[in-house]
């Protein structure tokens, strides 16, 4: 990996200087700053792809300060780290990201703490992939659950002629993902994410909701279609700021019910890695068939129905006050 220069904690990799390794990395990690670069390095072959020509947004963990989401790159980032500019609707401002295209860029921001790596799910301005985010309940079967979820998506997939890869979300969910071809429209593809959910749902309505606000699901599995726009999702490969370090690991269909999400952490994860599974697993980019597409668009966005349910159910508590 070509190290030199080691003293006391700092040592040289790639160009790049890496600074206070022995440090912890956070609380109830189980890991230092070195073994979060050493993971990184492990991966680079692997994780790279995932993010590469992606605006990045990473989470980092400075010692004794809580974990924050950085988007903008920093002033002080080097020049070799590329970059590329998008409006953030959100924010209504320009934001700058980072492009983690090479090795050095990636041992750069493990030196910055950023343990977290969310991609963009565009290229350019072109989006890539549906994604379904299977979030559980809260309990010691949530990720079970989620697994049973993740299944009703896959069903609903082929029932549409649609295939999809599946991977850990590296806390208590699961995210499936299914490449799309070229020139997808986001809007096509957002009402697509919300049709196939809908459809997962109908398979199984007491197992999984489509439910936004959290106190209307009723301990079922969320399925979360709202990743599609200007959302990002955790790339595989990438630690979590979890206990012991977890990280998002990517599975064949069939072996998603055998594994422990706690036991894919950054230190285990290399040693069970064959290959790159998340390139190796990912169908061929698909065609969204236009019924899905056009249900899709009779379902209302998840984010604006909660939005103005939540201001009706405040209007009648205050009625009734």
């Amino acid at each position: 990996m070509g190290i030199v220069g080691r003293v006391a904690g700092d040592e040289t990799r790639d160009g790049v200087a890496l600074t206070n390794l022995d440090q912890p990395l956070f609380d109830g990690s189980g890991a230092t700053k070195r073994d979060l670069v050493d993971y990184l390095d492990a991966v680079a072959d692997r994780i790279i792809p995932a993010l590469r020509d992606r605006a990045l947004s990473v989470i980092r963990v400075r010692p004794g300060q809580e974990p924050f989401m950085q988007k903008n790159l920093p002033k002080y980032a080097p020049d070799w780290v590329q970059s590329v500019s998008h409006w953030a609707e959100a924010s209504r401002r320009q934001v700058t990201y980072a492009l983690c295209n090479d090795r050095r860029t990636l041992l750069w921001f493990g030196n910055q703490r950023a343990v977290e790596y969310h991609p963009a799910l565009f290229v350019g301005h072109h989006a890539t992939h549906m994604v379904l985010d299977l979030d559980p309940p809260d309990g010691s079967d949530a990720f079970p659950l989620a697994v049973r979820g993740a299944l009703l998506v896959r069903q609903a997939l082929a029932d549409a002629g649609l295939t999809g890869a599946v991977k850990t979300s590296g806390a208590k969910g699961v995210h499936v993902f299914v490449p799309v071809t070229a020139g997808t429209a986001v809007e096509d593809l957002a009402a697509a994410t919300r049709a196939l959910a809908a459809r997962a749902e109908r398979l199984d309505p007491a197992l999984a909701t489509t439910a936004f606000i959290r106190e209307d699901r009723a301990g079922k599995v969320f399925l979360d279609s709202t990743r599609a726009g200007g959302a990002t999702v955790v790339a595989a490969y990438s630690p979590r700021i979890r206990p012991g370090t977890p990280v998002s690991f990517p599975l064949p269909w069939d072996e998603l019910d055998s594994v422990r999400p706690a036991d894919l952490t950054m230190r285990t994860a290399p040693g069970l890695l064959k290959g790159d599974p998340w390139a190796e697993l990912m169908p061929a980019p698909q065609q969204l068939p236009a019924d899905l597409i056009e249900e899709g668009h009779t379902i209302p966005v998840a984010r604006v129905q909660a939005m103005h349910e939540g201001k009706r159910r405040a209007r009648a508590r205050r009625a009734a006050e």
